[in-house]
Parts: C-alpha cells; structure tokens; sequence
C-alpha cells in the first residue's frame, strides 16, 4: 500500500440544471490529473443545485441513466486518477424521494462504494432561506468505508460533518482518511467549517479531505467555498478560498499512525449512563 497519495479537490459553482454544472467541472477534473493528482474528489451535488423541490423530483435520474455520473465514469478511465463523484441526487426505484449519494470511481470507471447521506438538513439558519432536506431526500441507513490504494476513506456529506460519533465509527473501523464533500452554506461555513474539520481530524486522528461549493447559485443561495485539506494533528493544508478552482496537497499516510499512536484516544471509549438516568451500583459482597 502507498504511503502517499496528491489529492485533489474540486471547488465549483453548481447550477440548476446539470448539462452547465457538468460542463464546468470537466476542465478541473482533467487539469487536476495533468496536475499529477491520482484521487480527486468532488463536491456535494456537484452536478445540480436545485432549490425547488419539486424540481428536484423531476429532474433526478436513476443511478444508470444519470448523465454525471456516467461522465466521472469516464473521466476516471481517462484520466487514470480515482474520483470521489461527491455526491449526486439519483432516483431509486420504489421510492417517492430521491437518494443523496456519494461514489468511490476507480480508474477503470467502476464504482467500488457508494454512500447515501445519512444526516439530512433540517433547519433554519437565519440567512432568509429555508432548508428542509428531508422533504425531497430519503436518508441512508448505514455508514460506509471505500478501499483505495491509500488505504481506507470513510464516506460522509456535509451536515453529517456536524455528528462526530460517525467519524468516530469510520475510524475505529480503519478509515485513514475521512471524505466530507459539502455544499455548505455561506452563514454556516464562515461560523463552522474550519472548526468542524479540523475537530473531525483530531479527534479521529485522519485526514479530513472536504471539498465544498462556492458562489451565489440558483434563487440566491449561498455556499461557502474554502474547501479544505486537514492533517490528523488539524493543520489547515491547503483551503480552496471562496473562488471555483482546485485545491491540491500531498498527503503522508504514516501521519495518521503517528497521531494515533501519540493519542491513542480512539482506544479510551468508556460507556456510561445517559444523564439523568441511574448509576447501576453492585450489591454487596458482589
């Protein structure tokens, strides 16, 4: 296994429609590979951001006919590289709401894992928009690690960012590197984002290798860019700035070792009671 690895992210600008979203990340993609980088990865619906909802339901494919993902495909036959396609709305069959999923490309083109979005976005952050997710998504039902020549990536999206016992279970499980594509929004990246990935990269001791998307999108929505690389000890390796583009770092997998084995906190799990509920107590003479 390889010890090191060029990543690559990829920082857009989706649109609502995926034929100009599609169109504009081709160019990165391939510059990212001339560029040497032999993983890159993808932001959350990378090819389409569609604010209406009803929209979103009539514009999604199943996973076999959706034009995205058939082009990543072949971007990672191309190009030789493996492409994390960060994630793409996609119709499952039986279903009335769509799946948010994200999928591990190797270089021949076939996808080896696939994530869908556990932690769906229900809120209101007070920026004048309204986010209710779950009203178009169906969420997943288990966490997922994918195999690469780097060893194992432990799959998220965005606002599962903010649940750390999923990082914590990816982890302890053997991921090495913990993937978070994000179309974070402008109000909650500029107050969280930074702070969240570096906490997941500490606590875990990985990689946490986040691309976001950037820019003004349809109806006004606003995502926060800064697309980040962080080490297992929270150093910021490179941040991606608010500007579509390409964020790149070599990445040292022994790091992840040595951070564990310098806190091994991963190994001091203790269970304990929910508070307010009783402490169990021995008999005596037990």
């Amino acid at each position: 296994m390889a010890n090191s690895v060029k990543v690559a992210l990829i920082q857009n600008c989706a649109e609502r429609d995926m034929a100009p979203s599609i169109a504009a990340v081709e160019p990165l993609i391939r510059t990212a590979a001339k560029d040497k980088a032999q993983f890159i990865l993808l932001t959350e619906m990378v090819a389409m951001l569609e604010p209406d909802s009803d929209k979103v339901l009539q514009k999604t494919m199943p996973e076999a006919e959706d034009p995205a993902l058939k082009t990543f495909r072949a971007l990672a036959q191309e190009t030789g590289a493996w492409i994390l396609v960060g994630s793409l709305l996609l119709k499952e069959p039986g279903k009335t709401r769509v799946v948010n999923r994200s999928l591990m490309v190797d270089p021949t083109g076939a996808i080896t894992a696939r994530y869908d979005k556990l932690h769906l976005f229900d809120v209101d952050v007070g920026d004048g928009q309204a986010y209710k997710e779950s009203a178009t998504v169906e969420p997943g039902e288990r966490a997922v690690l994918a195999a690469t020549p780097w060893g194992l990536a432990g799959l998220s999206i965005c606002y599962d960012l903010r649940f750390a016992y999923l990082y914590r279970a990816l982890a302890q499980a053997g991921a090495a590197m913990l993937t978070v594509p994000a179309a974070f929004t402008h109000a909650t990246g500029k107050a969280h984002w930074h702070v969240l990935a570096r906490a997941r990269a500490i606590e875990t001791g990985s990689f946490v290798l986040a691309p976001n998307q950037c820019g003004t999108h349809a109806e006004g929505r606003k995502t926060w860019g800064h697309s980040l690389i962080v080490n297992p000890w929270g150093e910021i390796l490179a941040d991606g700035g608010e500007d579509v583009g390409i964020v790149t770092a070599t990445i040292d997998l022994d790091q992840v070792t040595e951070a564990r084995r310098k806190i091994p906190a991963l190994k001091h799990d203790r269970s304990f009671p929910a508070p307010g509920m009783p402490v169990l107590k021995s008999k005596a003479g037990e």
